[in-house]
């Protein structure tokens, strides 16, 4: 997947933008949870989410690569499309991002901060991808998948921050949206000769990649329909399906409810703000923390990246609903 040498190297990329986030052992999640709870806090970067790193590390090789790129273009929920974004506008390289109409006003109104062109097209995100594909040949500009090597590469930097100071977590859970953070979770954790079973998450609503371990390949799903739109993939990425299949341990289903427990209880017990894919971690961990009892775990606070009006209605008690 990568060497030792490759994940140190582009480290100093990501250190030029983005600082080493956190890593906390919370009191009251230890009390309600009865284990050490660790949170990767990767709502601390520039841009909330852990998706900043492989951006960064993407657009550095293309600009490098290929210094007369006319721009790019990607399709994104949210905060992919952001990690470019503030990469591009580092490098001077233009930006152009499909988003599915509907779509979280908040992270459009990030993206276009950002200095974005947004394209609003399609019912969800495999249909955006598809139109961003035909943009980036109608227009001479270069299509960014949304999983790549690179961008496993990059995010893993948050794996190896998290393991170089924690070094003896029994799990860590993380969320699936394509795959870049639990594959670069699993590939940092080989390199480090470590032992920690990782867990990966998906909505029961968005549950495409489990689907697909079970049938051994890519099953896609018709809808994927959860709040927690970090996660809501209908199609799997092969190449990420395989490192999960040979790297985790399990992949656990979360339901939406249980989501908009999660963020109350890290808004309670942390006074963090996590969108939906990003306390779906914390929330497979507390369906799973009978077996855990004692042990020492992790979750990958992914993004704080939720739209307001959701925000106010999970700490009102409710669960957000999408068609």
């Amino acid at each position: 997947m990568f060497t030792l040498a490759e994940l140190e190297s582009v480290l100093a990329i990501v250190r030029a933008s983005v600082a080493p986030t956190p890593q906390y052992a919370w009191p009251l999640l230890r009390a309600r949870a009865g284990l050490e709870v660790v949170v990767k806090h990767e709502n601390h970067t520039p841009i909330g989410a852990f998706k900043v790193r492989g951006g960064l590390v993407h657009v550095e090789r293309l600009k490098r690569e290929r210094p007369h790129l006319n721009g790019i273009v990607t399709a994104t929920r949210g905060n992919h499309g952001q990690s470019l974004a503030f990469a591009g506008a580092r490098a001077g390289l233009p930006v152009s991002i499909v988003v599915p109409r509907g779509n979280s006003r908040d992270k459009n109104a990030a993206m276009r901060a950002l200095g974005a062109e947004l394209i609003e097209y399609g019912r969800d995100f495999d249909e955006a991808k598809e139109h961003a594909a035909t943009v980036a040949a109608d227009h001479g500009l270069q299509f960014v998948p949304s999983f790549h090597r690179d961008f496993v590469v990059g995010v893993a930097t948050y794996a190896y921050e998290l393991f170089t100071a924690f070094d003896d977590l029994d799990t860590v859970y993380v969320p699936i949206g394509l795959g870049s953070g639990i594959c670069g979770l699993i590939g940092t954790r080989d390199l480090l000769g470590l032992r920690t079973a990782i867990v990966g998450v998906v909505a029961q609503s968005a549950n495409a990649y489990r689907l697909s371990l079970a049938a051994g390949g890519v099953v896609a799903t018709n809808s994927a329909s959860t709040f927690a739109d970090g996660m809501a993939v209908r199609v799997p990425d092969a190449g990420a399906l395989e490192i999960i299949r040979r790297g985790a341990e399990r992949v656990v289903e979360v339901i939406d409810d249980e989501i908009a427990e999660a963020i109350r209880i890290l808004f309670t017990d942390t006074h963090n703000a996590a969108e939906g894919a990003g306390a779906s971690a914390l929330a497979a961990l507390i369906k799973e923390r009978e077996r855990l009892r004692g042990r020492k775990a992790a979750v990958i606070l992914t993004g704080q990246n939720i739209d307001r009006p959701w925000m106010a209605a999970v700490l009102a008690g409710e669960t957000p609903r999408v068609a």
